[in-house]
């Protein structure tokens, strides 16, 4: 293709940048062929000119399309070079948060140094099985695929992690070994995936420090093996390290640190335990102060050392040893503070008393002399003598910091070997995947030894890496049959042949450290004069002498030759390790040194990894002959052990992770391209690009592409093989043919094909969208102009009509004002008339209206008159009343109290005459006759006091009156004279008096005249104003009766939400109580297998004995948490057998499994301990009102006993009978004795008759007694379900069981104590209100109480008169024949009940109910004691008819020869038979006890479900089981009853262990464990359970045992067979799911397959084998058939259909999070049609309101996300109201994750990303990304009764249960 059709104008190219490496800009004018330069404008608008090179016209890089920016596989680029990398790369972390990326093979992982929630076991679940193309990228994605290719090849698997220091390789590495512990588990119980895990800790705390661009770098190479056994699980690890830097130990730059544990040591220096190691702040010591920077920011070194103490504990290194290593570590920094002073130029000294020496010497237990004089000094040894030396200063120094790093090194090597004991088991290991931990490539400004060794290191790894590249790439070639040639990679062995070959450095360096004056500069000569001259790749600085160049794979590195002899030898004072070898009183430094002998290395840099797996290391036995031989250098055993590790890689398949480091600062989602680029030119992520380029880097499967480029053909040449399709269309699109092949599968195109075919896509759809738009825009112009059209002749009708309605209106108008006009002039006479007639009737109306006034006065003043007379009148009359009442009251109370008088007396002498009253109250008659005399004394002196009184009154009134005579008369008189003398002067005032009255009475008329006038007129006023305000005020009553109502209603309303609110919040806490039990039973099951498991393992790993039959286990926890003993005879020699052969198990596997189980036995009876504690707590609380009651029990008992002696001397007397019938059978032997006629005969006969006669007559007053028994518990039952207190109330309709009831209860108990359901602490009003009230109903219970004390004083006599009554009742009775007896004892008991009732209700109503509840309570305990008499009767009436049928066997033949058949007419034989209504089928089956075992095997073990669930009717072994019992109830047989349930459990728990993956058998028998759980309640003989069952169903209730236990054992069963039920479906869904639900394009056309890279996806297209919604529905179809044809519960459907939904909501989501190709608009109709299927199934099946569809709310709202705006502010607003089903983490998740399928979508802003997480700040909810796969809904089994009659059910032969028996 020519470069003149891809540079053209508005083409997209890259040119370097100093800043940003790489710079994007665009073309402004067509690119030809001789141009020099190109003209471009950059990003920020500026145009420039880009001159090319005149040399080698090289054009600048064309960028990719803008829809292949940000893919999850670089090698999907159309373009491949550095700069499409580096933007994907930046785009991908920057915007989208994604920190992983594949290039190839090779993950590469940016760090984000943010904590990011992608790492938690919801993750690793979702990311285990899946391939690793069909997710996003993850470190647990590279693990993942590791796994299974080693499970599927059978091959070793290793994943290199590799990088810089604080690119994130140690945090990859780990957890890609936590991938490896949680998805594959431990084949033991030692917990081995926790070791590896706990090997982590350690290791970072003594090989990790701070450098300047880590905080926790690794500063050693690590290659861990995890074991696999041949089932792959973990069985142990094998750690292998290299090159420690222990150069740190005594030496740190500025802002660096020592390895973390000297600071861990430093900072809990102040625990006890630490005390004798002498330690204190880290600034105090040496070898921790130098990088001055002793912290690290936000880590608790303490917290890290107990971290690491723990870990230690794990790995089993006992607290001893700790205390050791840390004594050791101690000692190092002692030693490093012992100050070595100068003695003279050639000599040095230690102080004697040196405090840190005289530490280091105690703690490591050595003497003080002989460490000073040996670190002062060195021993020379000659061919024959010895010589002592002295050491200057400077080396003295040196000689110390080589001792502290050699002990270092030993412990290092010492804690890796025992970490390595600690991981390694004695299972066989199969197979094993290692992950390398190894620094990557390193520069420095001073590099030395150790940057030599890791870049050679690098080197070597570099060059593994470019071989397995190659190889795959043309294996890819080789498998698709595709002509190639060899790709020109780079090799760069000739580098490593530099290093490593004969003569090459190393060589050169060995060399020179054994010249005996070797040095550092005339090492550097040797390399000068060997490769300067004859090596392109090395290199003489220009101004230094020592110094040289390599020219490595990555880049120049300058190496400075000083120091690298000294670290090459590695030498230390052998006198000094002698003295430490000598200590007596410390045994683990002797053991270091002893370790360090018996290993291959002297330094122990590798010692002790040198084998793969192996534990030890066998000393080597040439090193006996000489001594030298294993003095290899540091040099010479890096180089041996990255052999080794080279042939490890090269035996295992290689994965590759590459770990950037985005900047220097430690910033987080920071991106400096710089560094980035440096660091992928480094680690080789550049060479695969260019491999992969060099080749065919684009792949498309023909059917990917004919559906991604299916607008680029035309219908013709569509055919109907793809494959010719694609190659025709090719042909027509690409010329040069160059530029792909044909493989078998895929085509391979060239760099930038794929970019050139996107953009013929793009163009394509670009001129069908201008087609569109022109056609839609002509549509859009046509309809305006017809609408302007239509207008324009609207307007013209509209104004045409409006001109002739104007016309018509003025000719309106003026007729109009003609009539105005003649109105207008009759009007005005009209008002001149009416002027007039008003002003004459005014004149008429004032003057009626005075006269009318006057006479109004007159008679106002009569009526006054009137009134008064009335008022006085009636006093009179009143008072007249009230004496004439009083009079009559005193003589009504004084004939009454006579008549009381009389009473009393008569009383009193009936109270003398009761004996019994005497007897009870004896000294209350003298009491009671003392206060009769003080009562009659103090009546005779009141009487005396009232004659008295009375007698005072009448001369005091007689005295009065004759006094009042007299004044009156006195007081006439002189009235009368002063009349006579004044009555002169008296007229002539009074005549006076009159005119100035006559005058003021005319002013005030005048006055009153006025002011009435002016109150006429405010009254007036003040009435109109007070209607106003009378308007206002109804008015604002209006409003407010308005508001209140509003208040009321939405007080009502906000109640409603709260009592809602609240009891939704109850429902949830009380599933979680049942998800919490359910889970506790999960676990259970999950123990119970492991247990099962490794008894088979064991028992198939030992010799089996002859005869020896090995068991499955039966000991369920279960039947262990109810004691239920009763096992099989060989189960008992099974497990007895399986316990002797467990004793050589693990002690410690079993201690814990019994640990385990013991804890869960108790957990359990500890709530149920709970549960009844707190029943007994309710039921004493509601019994304490009946505590009053229990002293008037006697008569009652008194009745009842009597009741029950007579049925007793009943029974007794039948027992008589029964004796003495075998008396006369047994004692006479003759055989005539049992012939019809004879005495024996008579009297069996006689008592059999009497006897039935009997049974008649009891069973009818049962029957009575038992109607009367339920009508009143009924109404009883009622009121106090209408009386209970609204806390005990829960939602019975969903809770049938009582167990379930039970734990409700707890379960509310436990939600009413949790803080946040406190209610708020009442106010003193409340308080007090509520005392009051407390009071006012103590008062009243108190005066109840003394009534009903009094009642039943009373009712007690009655209860002795009625006692004696209903014995000579009873008397009668039995006298009479049975049917009158019946009808008289019948008649008398309605009469009694009849006479209590209407007694208590008249007395009072509170003592009637009360008496009622006695009256109950006495029929309950009655019909307790008849049903037991009535269960001896019927056991007595069996036996008689056993022994009549025997009696009438014996005189069968005697009768048939001796009796004529005129006798047998004549002689009426008596029926001695059972009656035909007990001969009907009682609906129980009746089997032998050795019938027991094949009872279980053919209905449980060996039953076939889909015989039975198509053939019989759903649920028979249920019913047939549950017959079994019931015969083994009615024979009274506990044992029985037992064993069968026992049985029963066990071999469903056995089958369904056997065939648990099978659907149909664990649907078949969660049907059948519900049917019979269901049984059980039904004919338990509860109530509550009965409400359904017809008459017939109550008769076959159970009548001996209460097996409400064993109802909860089976409702366990059926909880764990559920729990299996939604496994099994789990996995049958699972691989259906994302293929169906997110893969599959249900609507062909809407989405286009995007490119992708060497991870291909699975293909969205249905080809075959493939999963489509259609299989999800099928298989949810056969799911739903079969549970209906098993005739499973409605309910419990329901529960699975629910529980199914969530997994396909979950599952679905879940893969959309971890998908980046899935997050499209098109894809979001995908799923929105798929879930529109799914309930169009739900709705076919009647399951709607099943709670399904909700289930898949946040998968709906997932995919509405990706097609809604998502833009502005609005967009932002309506996201967060639409998603509440989804977490602020999963609606960001998706919108990083969008991704445009086609050029015209467009991505997520960061800026609209940031507002969405602004606006979802304040949400309180989980940070978990993923939804919980494993969560299952509490299960619940609600009561569904059965109409199937037991009597009518048919076992077919094809059971082969011949042997059970109908009764």
């Amino acid at each position: 293709m020519a470069a003149s059709e891809l540079y053209t104008k508005r083409a997209r190219v890259w040119i370097p940048d100093a800043e940003e490496v790489w710079k994007s800009a665009e073309l402004t004018k067509d690119y030809k062929n001789d141009d020099a330069s190109l003209q471009l404008m950059l990003e920020d608008g500026t145009n420039i000119e880009h001159k090319l090179d005149p040399k080698t016209k090289n054009l600048p890089y064309l960028r990719n399309p803008d829809i292949l920016v940000g893919e999850n596989d670089l090698t999907a680029l159309s373009y491949l070079h550095e700069p499409a990398v580096l933007h994907n790369l930046k785009v991908r972390f920057m915007d989208s948060k994604l920190i992983y990326t594949y290039c190839g093979i090779v993950l590469v992982a940016i760090n984000p140094y943010e904590t990011l929630q992608i790492y938690g076991t919801d993750i690793i679940h979702a990311y285990s099985g899946q391939n690793m193309g069909d997710m996003d990228p993850h470190i647990f994605a590279v693990a993942e695929e590791a796994y299974k290719q080693m499970a599927r090849d059978e091959r070793n698997q290793s994943i290199i992690v590799s990088g810089e220091s604080g690119a994130g390789k140690t945090v990859s590495a780990k957890y890609a070994m936590r991938y490896f512990a949680t998805v594959s588990g431990s084949a033991s119980e030692a917990n081995v995936e926790e070791k590896v895990l706990a090997s982590n800790p350690i290791m970072e705390a003594i090989g990790n420090a701070k450098t300047t661009r880590n905080d926790n770098s690794s500063r050693f190479g690590k290659y861990i093996e995890i074991g696999f056994d041949n089932r792959y699980r973990i069985i142990g690890a094998n750690m292998r390290t290299y090159l420690l830097e222990k150069s740190r130990v005594v030496f740190q730059a500025d802002e660096e640190r020592n390895y973390h544990v000297f600071y861990q040591l430093c900072a809990s220096s102040h625990l006890p335990e630490f005390k004798n190691l002498r330690l204190s702040s880290a600034n105090n010591f040496l070898y921790t102060r130098q990088g001055r920077s002793p912290v690290i920011d936000g880590v608790d070194d303490t917290k890290e050392l107990c971290t690491t103490r723990n870990a230690f504990t794990l790995l089993g290194i006992n607290e001893s040893y700790q205390m050791g290593l840390f004594q050791v570590l101690a000692a190092i920094l002692h030693l490093g503070n012992v100050e070595i002073k100068d003695r003279d130029s050639d000599s040095s000294i230690i102080a004697p008393n040196n405090s840190h020496l005289t530490a280091f010497c105690e703690l490591v237990g050595v003497t003080y002399q002989d460490m000073s004089q040996w670190l002062c000094h060195r021993k020379l040894k000659t061919a024959n003598e010895t010589y002592i030396k002295t050491l200057p200063r400077l080396q003295a120094t040196n000689n110390r910091d080589a001792l502290s790093k050699h002990i270092y090194a030993k412990l290092f090597n010492w804690i890796v070997g025992h970490v390595n004991k600690a991981l390694i088991t004695n299972i066989k290991q199969h197979s094993f995947i290692g992950v390398l931990d190894i620094y990557g490539f390193e520069t420095f400004e001073i590099n030395s030894f150790e940057q030599f060794c890791i870049n050679y290191a690098n080197e070597k790894l570099q060059q593994q890496f470019n071989m397995h590249v190659f190889k795959l790439e043309q294996e890819e070639y080789m498998r698709e049959q595709i002509p190639w040639t060899l790709i020109d990679f780079y090799d760069n062995q000739p580098c490593i042949n530099l290093i490593e070959a004969k003569m090459g450095i190393l060589d050169l360096l060995d060399e020179e450290c054994k010249m005996p004056r070797g040095s550092d500069d005339t090492w550097a000569q040797k390399l000068y004069n060997t490769h300067l001259k004859t090596c392109s790749l090395f290199e003489k600085p220009r101004m230094s002498n020592r110094a040289f160049i390599i020219q490595h794979f990555a880049d120049k590195v300058e190496y400075q030759c000083d120091g690298f002899l000294e670290k090459n030898k590695d030498t230390v004072n052998e006198e000094q390790i002698n003295v430490l070898k000598a200590s007596k009183k410390f045994d683990l430094l002797v053991e270091l040194f002893q370790d360090g002998e018996k290993a291959t290395s002297p330094t122990g840099q590798v010692a002790g990894t040198g084998g793969r797996t192996r534990l030890s290391i066998k000393p080597d036995k040439s090193r006996e002959t000489s001594s030298k031989e294993h003095k290899k250098t540091v040099g010479c055993q890096f180089r041996n052990s990255l052999q080794m590790l080279m042939g490890t890689l090269n035996a295992t398949t290689p994965h590759y992770v590459r770990c950037i480091k985005p900047n220097d600062f430690k910033l987080g989602f920071t991106f400096d391209p710089k560094r980035a680029v440096q660091q992928l030119r480094a680690c080789g992520v550049l060479e695969t690009i260019r491999i992969s380029a060099a080749g065919f880097p684009s792949r498309w499967t023909y059917q990917e592409f004919f559906s991604r480029y299916r607008v680029l053909m035309k219908q013709k040449d569509v055919l109907l093989d793809k494959r010719l399709t694609c190659r025709n269309v090719l042909e027509k699109l690409v010329e040069d043919q160059d530029k792909y092949q044909f493989g078998k599968t895929k085509i391979f195109f060239r760099a930038g094909q794929v970019a050139y075919l996107e953009k013929l896509r793009a163009d394509k759809l670009r001129v069908a969208c201008i087609r569109i738009q022109k056609t839609i825009r002509c549509w859009l112009a046509r309809k305006k102009y017809l609408r302007k059209r239509s207008a324009a002749i609207t307007i013209q009708r509209f104004t045409r009509g409006y001109q002739a309605r104007c016309l018509a209106k003025f000719m309106r108008r003026t007729q109009a004002a003609t009539t105005i006009q003649k109105y207008q002039r009759m009007c005005m006479e009209r008002k001149r008339y009416k002027q007039k007639q008003a002003a004459a009737l005014a004149m008429q109306t004032i003057l009626r209206g005075y006269i009318a006034r006057l006479k109004y006065q007159a008679l106002l003043r009569e009526h006054k008159m009137v009134i008064i007379q009335k008022i006085v009148r009636g006093w009179l009359a009143r008072c007249w009343y009230k004496r004439c009442l009083y009079s009559i009251v005193y003589l009504q109370c004084c004939f009454r109290r006579m008549k009381a008088r009389r009473e009393l007396k008569k009383l009193k002498i009936e109270a003398r005459s009761v004996e019994h009253f005497k007897k009870l109250n004896k000294g209350m008659e003298n009491k009671i006759m003392q206060l009769q005399r003080k009562i009659d004394a103090q009546s005779k002196d009141n009487l005396l006091v009232v004659e008295k009184l009375h007698s005072l009154e009448t001369s005091s009134t007689a005295e009065k009156e004759k006094m009042r005579n007299e004044l009156n008369r006195l007081r006439g008189v002189d009235e009368e004279a002063k009349t006579k003398t004044k009555q002169v002067s008296s007229l002539q005032e009074e005549l006076e008096r009159l005119r100035k009255e006559l005058s003021t009475t005319q002013q005030e008329k005048k006055t009153i005249e006025d002011w009435a006038q002016t109150y006429r007129s405010e009254m007036e006023k003040m009435v109109s104003e007070l209607k106003d305000q009378n308007g206002l005020l109804k008015k604002d009553k209006d409003d407010l009766n308005r508001s209140i109502q509003e208040q009321s209603q939405q007080m009502t309303e906000k109640m409603a939400r709260v009592i809602a609110e609240e009891t939704q919040q109850l429902e949830t806490d009380l599933n979680e109580e049942r998800s919490r039990y359910q889970n506790l039973l999960t676990e259970q099951r999950r123990l119970e297998e492991k247990y099962d498991d490794l008894k088979e393992r064991t028992l198939a790993s030992n010799v089996s004995k002859p005869g020896h039959r090995r068991t499955d286990s039966t000991h369920s926890s279960n039947e262990s948490e109810y004691t239920y003993n009763s096992e099989y005879a060989e189960l008992e020699e099974g497990s007895r057998a399986a316990e002797d052969v467990t004793r050589g198990i693990d002690t410690s596997l079993t201690l814990k499994l019994q640990k385990r189980l013991t804890e869960l036995e108790q957990e359990k009876q500890s709530l149920r301990n709970e549960l009844e504690n707190k029943e007994d707590q309710f039921q004493r609380a509601r019994a304490r009102d009946d505590v009053e009651f229990k002293k008037a029990r006697g008569a009652e008992l008194e009745y009842e006993s009597l009741k029950r002696q007579e049925l007793e001397s009943e029974n007794k007397k039948l027992k008589h009978n029964l004796a003495e019938m075998r008396q006369s059978l047994l004692g006479d032997a003759a055989t005539n004795s049992g012939a019809p006629g004879s005495p024996a005969y008579k009297v069996l006969l006689d008592q059999l008759n009497s006897s039935c006669e009997e049974l008649d007559v009891r069973k009818e007053e049962v029957l009575i007694l038992r109607s009367q028994l339920v009508s009143q518990k009924e109404a009883m039952h009622h009121k106090e379900t209408m009386t209970e207190p609204s806390v005990y109330v829960v939602d019975v309709s969903k809770l049938k069981d009582a167990d379930e009831i039970k734990q409700a209860y707890v379960g509310l108990k436990d939600t009413n104590r949790s803080p946040r359901f406190m209610r708020k602490p009442l106010e003193v009003s409340d308080l007090l209100s509520r005392l009051r009230l407390l009071e006012h109903q103590l008062q009243t219970q108190r005066r109840g109480h003394d009534n009903e004390v009094e009642a039943l004083r009373g009712e007690l006599q009655n209860v002795k008169e009625e006692n004696n009554r209903q014995q000579q009742l009873l008397a009668q009775n039995l006298q009479l024949p049975p049917e009158a007896r019946i009808e008289a004892s019948l008649q008398h008991e309605i009469t009694r009940l009849t006479n209590e009732n209407l007694e208590l209700m008249a007395d009072d109503p509170t003592a009637s109910r009360e008496a009622r509840v006695i009256i109950l309570r006495r029929m309950v305990d009655l019909m307790e004691q008849l049903e037991k008499q009535d269960r001896t009767i019927r056991k007595l009436k069996k036996q008689l008819k056993v022994y009549s049928k025997r009696i009438g066997e014996m005189g069968a033949g005697q009768t048939e020869g001796q009796t004529s058949p005129g006798q047998m007419v004549d002689e009426p034989i008596h029926p001695v038979n059972i009656p035909r209504r007990e001969k009907d089928f009682q609906g129980m089956l009746e089997y032998k006890k050795e019938d027991e075992l094949k009872l279980v095997k053919n209905l449980i073990l060996e039953l076939k479900p889909r015989g039975v669930a198509v053939n019989l009717i759903p649920g028979l072994p249920a019913y047939v089981l549950f017959m079994c019992l019931r015969h083994a109830d009615y024979v009274n047989d506990d044992q029985k009853v037992r064993t069968l349930l026992t049985s029963t459990i066990n071999s469903i728990k056995k089958i369904l262990k056997k065939r648990g993956d099978d659907f149909e058998t664990v649907s078949f028998w969660l049907s059948n464990t519900c049917r019979f759980l269901h049984c059980l309640k039904q004919y338990s003989g509860d109530e509550a359970f009965m409400k359904h069952n017809t008459s017939r169903q109550n008769e076959h209730t159970l009548s001996n045992f209460d097996l409400a236990e064993y109802r909860q054992v089976i409702s366990d069963l059926a909880i764990q067979i559920y729990q299996q039920l939604i496994k099994c479906m789990e996995n049958i869904l699972q691989p259906m799911i994302v293929s169906g639900m997110l893969e599959h394009e249900t609507i062909q056309g809407v989405s286009g397959v995007k490119p992708t890279g060497l991870r291909k996806r699975t293909s969205s297209i249905a080809d075959e084998g493939t999963y489509t919604l259609d299989s999800i529905l099928r298989q949810l179809s056969a799911f739903h058939s079969t549970m209906c044809q098993h005739g499973t519960d409605p309910e419990l459907i329901k529960q699975v259909v629910k529980q199914q939904f969530y997994i396909i909501g979950a599952v679905t989501l879940n893969n959309l999070l971890l998908r980046k190709d899935m997050c499209s608009w098109s894809k979001g109709m995908q799923i929105r049609y798929n879930v529109s299927q799914l309930e169009e199934w739900l709705r076919d099946k009647g399951l709607m309101m099943c709670g399904a569809k909700e289930t898949l709310e946040p998968l709906i709202q997932a995919a509405q996300l990706l097609q809604v705006k998502k833009k502005t502010d609005e967009d932002a607003e309506a996201i967060c109201s639409m998603c509440l089903a989804l977490t602020t983490a999963q609606i960001v998740k998706v919108l990083n994750l969008y991704t445009p399928v086609n050029e015209f979508e467009e991505r997520v802003s960061v800026s609209f990303i940031r507002t969405i997480q602004t606006r979802l700040r304040d949400r309180c909810e989980s940070p978990q990304l993923l939804m919980d796969t494993k969560m299952i809904y509490p299960v619940t089994f609600p009561f569904n009764p059965s109409s199937l009659a037991l009597e009518t059910i048919q076992i077919p032969g094809s059971l082969n249960l011949g042997f059970l028996t109908r009764v």
